[in-house]
């Protein structure tokens, strides 16, 4: 393995765990066993190290997407797929971490949640309409606005004004924003199908 890419690995798991603030570059060359001045050979800061990691973590994330999409039986399917995906991808954030990015590299944020934000809107749009295709989503739905509904929505679940981390889960948050979203969606027939996998396959997501 590379060394820059063990960097990106091993920091964003001290980040994931620990949060941001409390991890600092001394901790992250410790646990790579190298020194802080070898560190910074591959990394200008600390901020840049974030930037790089959460980067990497958008990449990766699409291109598993991309490959739940590709598997899913229909949009249903597809959309509770990403949504068990997301969430266990949630899990391995500790509460503080999105937090800290929000608070203390608040430009990173935005270009995050810019980027993340334009990629949810393009990929609910295009299941809306194969939802719509294949008669599991109400016909007269306009796409545009329901996706961009559901993107308002998503920032309202890491919002911790609206949702505080002490006393809300994410995992619990996204379960119910991803079900609301189905029902207020789905069709007769789309909600009798997705009754099935709730029920089955994705009873957990209740």
């Amino acid at each position: 393995m590379e060394v820059k890419q063990q960097i990106l690995i091993e920091a964003a798991d001290l980040f994931m765990r620990y949060g941001l603030k409390s991890v600092s570059m001394d901790d992250i060359a410790r646990k790579l066993g190298i020194s802080k001045k070898t560190l910074y050979q591959y990394v200008e800061n600390k901020t840049e190290l974030i930037e790089q990691i959460f980067s990497l973590k958008f990449e990766e994330d699409s291109r598993q997407i991309k490959d739940i999409r590709l598997s899913a039986n229909d949009a249903i399917d597809e959309v509770l797929k990403i949504a068990k995906h997301v969430i266990q991808h949630l899990r391995e954030l500790s509460p503080t971490t999105i937090y800290d990015l929000q608070k203390y590299y608040s430009s990173t944020w935005k270009q995050f949640e810019a980027q993340h934000k334009g990629y949810i809107f393009t990929l609910i749009c295009d299941n809306l309409i194969r939802g719509i295709k294949q008669g599991l989503y109400r016909s007269e739905l306009n796409p545009e606005i329901v996706a961009k509904l559901y993107v308002g929505k998503t920032s309202l679940v890491v919002d911790e004004d609206v949702f505080p981390i002490q006393q809300f889960n994410l995992d619990d948050l996204y379960r119910e924003h991803m079900i609301y979203h189905i029902y207020g969606v789905a069709s007769p027939k789309g909600r009798a199908i997705l009754e099935r996998y709730l029920q089955n396959e994705f009873g957990t997501i209740h």
